[in-house]
C-alpha cells in the first residue's frame, strides 16, 4: 500500500522516466500508447508522435509527473519507435510538377506519403497505388515513399482484401531478397542429405487437406509390422531445413509470423516456390520431413515413440471429401489403411474428452466465387471424421513433441520453447454462463477445472440437437480464455494436456519453425537457449489475432458482397448477440450477421435489455429477443465499405399472421435512449 503523509495525501513516488507500448490513433487524431500492466493508457497529443503510426511498438517519455494525484492522466511523447506495425499503405497518387504525393485511404489522421519521381514505378496521377515506406526523417513532416504496385480499380474486391491485409500489418508479396534467397534454394535433394535420415519412401504415405489446398505440410504414413502392431508416422514439411536464421527468407517469415487465408486468397508466410513446391508434401515427389513415428498396438496403446528427420514420398493425395466417402462406405485406394487410422483417431479424440479436453463442434464458412471473386454461393462445412482423423494425430504428435522438450533441461534449466498454452475460464465470465446454463437445466460443477469441463462436455451432449444447442456452445466458448505462445507452460485447457506446442504446420506457421529447431538442438545434444524466445512467442501471438481479425473483416467482406444481391429479401435467422442499442442476427442458410437496430424496434414497443438474461424484453409486450432465438429478419442495406450488414426483424403479422405474443413479467433493465453508443462494447473510443 502507498504510504501517506501527515495531511493524508500519498507521497510522490519516481515514476518510470520511459515506457513501451502500442500506440493507438483514434479518429479525431489524438493518441493513446497501451502499456501492458498499466490500469490507464497514456496521452500522447498528436505533436508528439515523432514519426509514429497507429498501432506501432513506441518508446514514450511522460511529460507530466502524476504527483500526488492517482487519477491525473500520464501525458508523453513518444521518443522513439520499435516496430512498424505496417510499412505499405494503399492509397491515390496526386502528381505536381516535380513531385508527386500518396493521400492514404485511412479513418486514421496520417500524413501524406512524398514520393519521388524515381520511385513512381510507372504509376500516374489519380491511380490507386500501394506505396512503401522509405525513409522519415524525424525533421520532416512527410515520410518518402516508393511505388510498389498500382491497383486495378475496377475490383474493388482485390483492393478491399488487399487494405485488410496492409491494415493488419501483413505485406503484400515478398522483398527481392528473400525472392532472390529463395531462387538460391537447390530444387533436388542431395543423397548426401537422404543419408542423415531415416528413409520412409517405401512406406505406404498419403496426405488429407482441403480439395483447393496447396501447401500440404503434413502427411501420414502406415504399416503393419512383424508383431502385428502398427507404425504409424506423422509426417511434417521440414521448413527449417530451408529457412535458417539470419537469412532475410527467415526475418521475414518471423515479421509475417503466419499466412493469411482470404476468401478468394492465401497471404502465404513463405514464398510460394518453397510453400506450394520446394516444401509442399506433393504427391510422387521426395521430400524432406521431420516426423514423429509411434509403434501403436490395434487395441490403440503407444508403445514406441521417436522424433527425428526423415524423407518421405507421398503415394497419394487425399481430399477431406474423398476420405470421408471411404469412411461413410465407398470404395478408395488405401482404404483398409484409412479405416485403421479412423478406428485409431476415433478412440484417441473419445478418450481426450474423458480425460477433460473440451468437445465444442466447429463450423467453417467458404465462398462459391465466379472468376472475378464475386461470391455466388456459401457453403457451411462442419467438421467430420475425415478432419477428426488427421486432427488426432496432429494433436498427438504436437503433444508428443511438446513433453519430449519439457523433459529435457540444460544447465538444471528449461529450454525457452514455443508452447501452446490456455487457460483456465475466467471466474467471472463462467459465473455469467454458468447462470444462463442454470436456465436450460445444465448445472456445472466448479470445484476444480476438471469438473467444468467435464460440465461443458455434459451440457454440449445434453444440448444437441436441442434449439439452445448453438447458442450454449456460443456462448460458452466466450467463456474461454485465448490460447497463445509462451515459454512459460501451464498446458492446455481446452484439450486437457500438461504439454503442448505447434509442431505439424510450419509451412504457414511460424512458431512451428521454431520448435522443430529446438527439437533439433535436442536430438544433437547441442542446446543453444534463444534469449529472445518470449519474445518471439508474444510477436507471433499477436500476429495470429491480427490474421483471425483481417480473415473475419474479409470473411464479413464477402457475406455483404453476396447479400447486395438480395436486398429486400426474406430468410429465417437466429439471434446471435444483443445490445442496448439493438441485436444482431445470423441468417441460417448463409451465416452472415446483421444488426436489428432499436430505432427499428421502437415502432413495435420500447425494448429492455437484460444483461443477465442476454435479451430484449419489451415493456408492453412482453416479445423478448435472446440469443439462440429463431426469428426472420429483411435486408434492408448492405454497405461494403463499413463492412455492414442491417437487417429488420419481420413479425409474424407481416407474413399474414397476427403477432399473438403473450405478455410476461418484465425483468428489470437498461432502457435504450437515443444517445446509446452504437457500438458492441459501448467502451470504445471510437
Amino acid at each position: 500500500m502507498a504510504k501517506k503523509d501527515k495531511k493524508g495525501n500519498h507521497k510522490n513516488h519516481p515514476v518510470p522516466a520511459e515506457y513501451k507500448g502500442k500506440l493507438d490513433i483514434t479518429r479525431s487524431g489524438m493518441g493513446y500508447v497501451i502499456v501492458e500492466n498499466e490500469d490507464k493508457d497514456i496521452i500522447i497529443r498528436p505533436g508528439d508522435f515523432n514519426t509514429a503510426l497507429h498501432g506501432d511498438i513506441v518508446e514514450v517519455m511522460l511529460k507530466t509527473d502524476i504527483g500526488n494525484n492517482p487519477n491525473k492522466r500520464k501525458e508523453g511523447k513518444i521518443t522513439a519507435v520499435i516496430s512498424r506495425k505496417q510499412s505499405e499503405f494503399i492509397g491515390t497518387l496526386q502528381m505536381g510538377t516535380n513531385f508527386a504525393f500518396c493521400v492514404c485511404n485511412t479513418d486514421k489522421p496520417m500524413p501524406d506519403f512524398y514520393i519521388p519521381f524515381e520511385n513512381l514505378n510507372g504509376a500516374k496521377d489519380k491511380d490507386k497505388v500501394v506505396v512503401s515506406l522509405v525513409e522519415w526523417k524525424k525533421a520532416t513532416k512527410s515520410p518518402i515513399g516508393k511505388i510498389v504496385a498500382v491497383m486495378d480499380q475496377n475490383r474493388e474486391s482485390d483492393m478491399a482484401m488487399k487494405a485488410l491485409l496492409l491494415e493488419n500489418g501483413f505485406a503484400i508479396g515478398f522483398s527481392d531478397k528473400v525472392l532472390e534467397e529463395t531462387e538460391l534454394l537447390p530444387k533436388t535433394i542431395e543423397k548426401t542429405e537422404i543419408k542423415k535420415r531415416k528413409d520412409y519412401r517405401q512406406v505406404c504415405t498419403f496426405t488429407i487437406d482441403p480439395a483447393d489446398a496447396k501447401d500440404f505440410d503434413d502427411a501420414i504414413s502406415i504399416q503393419t509390422m512383424k508383431n502385428g502392431n502398427y507404425e504409424i508416422g506423422v509426417h511434417i514439411a521440414d521448413v527449417s531445413h530451408y529457412v535458417t536464421p539470419g537469412t532475410a527468407l527467415d526475418e521475414e517469415a518471423y515479421a509475417k509470423a503466419t499466412s493469411v487465408y482470404l476468401p478468394d486468397r492465401v497471404s502465404p508466410m513463405l514464398p510460394e516456390k518453397i510453400s506450394n513446391e520446394l516444401c509442399s508434401l506433393r504427391p510422387h515427389e521426395d521430400k524432406l520431413t521431420f516426423s514423429t513415428v509411434f509403434e501403436i498396438t490395434p487395441e490403440g496403446k503407444i508403445k514406441k515413440q521417436w522424433i527425428g528427420r526423415t524423407v518421405i514420398h507421398s503415394d497419394h493425395r487425399f481430399t477431406y471429401e474423398e476420405v470421408q466417402t471411404m469412411i461413410e462406405g465407398a470404395k478408395g485406394p488405401y482404404k483398409t489403411e484409412v479405416t485403421i487410422l479412423n478406428k485409431l483417431a476415433k478412440q484417441y479424440r473419445a478418450e481426450r474428452f474423458k480425460t477433460g479436453a473440451i468437445n465444442f463442434s466447429s463450423q467453417e464458412v467458404r465462398f462459391k466465387l465466379d472468376e472475378n471473386g464475386k461470391p455466388i454461393g456459401i457453403v457451411i462445412k462442419e467438421s467430420k471424421e475425415s478432419h477428426q482423423l488427421v486432427e488426432e494425430f496432429m494433436l498427438l504428435a504436437n503433444k508428443t513433441v511438446a513433453t519430449y522438450v519439457a523433459g529435457i533441461k540444460y544447465k538444471d534449466a528449461e529450454i525457452p520453447f514455443a508452447y501452446r498454452v490456455h487457460d483456465t475460464p475466467s471466474e467471472e465470465k463462467l459465473a455469467v454462463f454458468i447462470e444462463f446454463a442454470k436456465r436450460h437445466g445444465h448445472i456445472f460443477n466448479i470445484s476444480t477445472p476438471e469438473k467444468i469441463a467435464f460440465s461443458f462436455n455434459a451440457m454440449l451432449a445434453e444440448a444437441k440437437g436441442k434449439p439452445e444447442q448453438h447458442v450454449l456452445e456460443s456462448l460458452g466458448i466466450r467463456t474461454m480464455a485465448k490460447a497463445a505462445y509462451t515459454t512459460k507452460n501451464i498446458g492446455h485447457y481446452g484439450l486437457g494436456f500438461d504439454y503442448y506446442c505447434h509442431f505439424t504446420s510450419p509451412i504457414r506457421r511460424y512458431p512451428d519453425v521454431m520448435v522443430h529447431r529446438v527439437v533439433q538442438e535436442c536430438l544433437d545434444n547441442h542446446i543453444k537457449p534463444d534469449k529472445k524466445a518470449e519474445e518471439k512467442c508474444k510477436h507471433c501471438s499477436e500476429k495470429e489475432r491480427n490474421a483471425m481479425d483481417t480473415e473475419r473483416a474479409a470473411n464479413k467482406y464477402k457475406q455483404v458482397e453476396f447479400l447486395q444481391d438480395h436486398i429486400g429479401e426474406t430468410f429465417d435467422a437466429v439471434v446471435s448477440g444483443v445490445a442496448q442499442f439493438g441485436f444482431w442476427a445470423e441468417t441460417v442458410e448463409h451465416k452472415c450477421e446483421g444488426l436489428i437496430s432499436m430505432n427499428q424496434l421502437m415502432y413495435f414497443d420500447e425494448f429492455i435489455h437484460v444483461e443477465s438474461d442476454y435479451s430484449l424484453v419489451g415493456s408492453r409486450s412482453g416479445i423478448k429477443f435472446a440469443i439462440g432465438d429463431k426469428i426472420k429478419i429483411k435486408v434492408v442495406a448492405a454497405n461494403l465499405e463499413k463492412r455492414q450488414l442491417d437487417f429488420e426483424w419481420v413479425t409474424e403479422k407481416h407474413l399474414g399472421k397476427k403477432n399473438t405474443a403473450p405478455k410476461k413479467n418484465i425483468p428489470t433493465g437498461k432502457r435504450y435512449s437515443s444517445d446509446s453508443k452504437k457500438t458492441k462494447t459501448n467502451k470504445k473510443r471510437r
